[in-house]
């Protein structure tokens, strides 16, 4: 009789596993299901995440703000906030708001905020409001990528020491072999498009800075959550390689966040792209 029950109940978890239809699956980098409670595990033994996203992505949005708010809750509000959605130039007016300086429509008229900036970064923005948290603003000003991608990194020695203010230290350090910038090259040259030798500079000069941000404004006995698209730090490159240039032996966790039409098991492609990877089912609505 007890074996009979044992196997109905073996029946029940599988009918009822198999007629689940989550939205999300986590994975670590070799491709084996890892539940939120180790990726929190993990990330609360970090210095530094790097949280890659979709920009679009809703699931990505709200697991960003679950993270945000279990890693404040587990150590003791011992955490510092950072998004390449915020360009350096603005970091006054984002502490001017956070610490009630200016009104919440000053800040959003002035801040050069995104266009999916309520919906997707406000609610974190307001997390850090409401709970003290410096939030950094960590990417380079628009401008300045802009005269990378028309002069290269040259173009930079021409702009005025307060403007340097904004940039990494002069002349940037890159790898052009590297994946992340190699691959623009190539992808460009596949579909047939103009290929233009400075559009991943552009790419490495936002890198730099973001990691330079990040480096500089992490604090002893704090963690540093930081969002950002996941070609920003996937595969350890990008922000990860010059984050062990400008400041190395931090502990780095990374995610990366990939859609697929079937989220039961990691596809080969986005093995080893970073320690956890999100997997949301492509049909995933999005929030622009």
């Amino acid at each position: 009789m007890n074996r009979v029950i044992a196997v109905l109940l073996l029946f029940i978890f599988i009918t009822a596993f198999k007629s689940d239809k989550p939205a999300y699956r986590l994975y670590n980098s070799k491709g084996k299901k890892e539940s939120y409670s180790k990726l929190l595990k993990s990330a609360g033994e970090a210095d530094v995440i790097l949280f890659g996203e979709l920009h679009n992505n809703p699931i990505c949005h709200w697991l960003q703000y679950e993270i945000t708010e279990d890693l404040f809750n587990n150590g003791n509000g011992n955490i510092i906030i950072g998004a390449e959605m915020f360009e350096t130039d603005n970091q006054l007016i984002i502490d001017e708001y956070l610490s009630g300086i200016i009104s919440k429509k000053s800040f959003k008229k002035e801040a050069r905020l995104w266009p999916n900036y309520n919906t997707d970064y406000a609610p974190i923005m307001e997390f850090a409001k409401e709970q003290s948290i410096d939030f950094i603003a960590t990417n380079i000003p628009r401008r300045y990528a802009s005269v990378v991608y028309k002069k290269g990194f040259s173009g930079l020695d021409s702009l005025s020491s307060e403007s340097k203010k904004y940039l990494p230290p002069l002349p940037i350090d890159y790898d052009s072999t590297l994946v992340c910038y190699s691959s623009m090259l190539e992808e460009m040259a596949g579909m047939g498009g103009h290929v233009s030798k400075t559009l991943p500079m552009a790419q490495a000069v936002k890198d730099a800075t973001m990691a330079l941000n990040i480096a500089e404004n992490i604090e002893e006995g704090k963690q540093f959550i930081h969002f950002n698209g996941s070609y920003h730090s996937d595969n350890y490159e990008s922000i990860v390689w010059y984050l062990n240039r400008y400041k190395p032996g931090l502990r780095i966790l990374t995610i990366s966040s990939v859609e697929q039409a079937d989220i039961s098991k990691l596809d080969d492609k986005y093995l080893d792209r970073a320690d956890f990877i999100l997997v949301i089912h492509d049909k995933m609505t999005k929030t622009y």
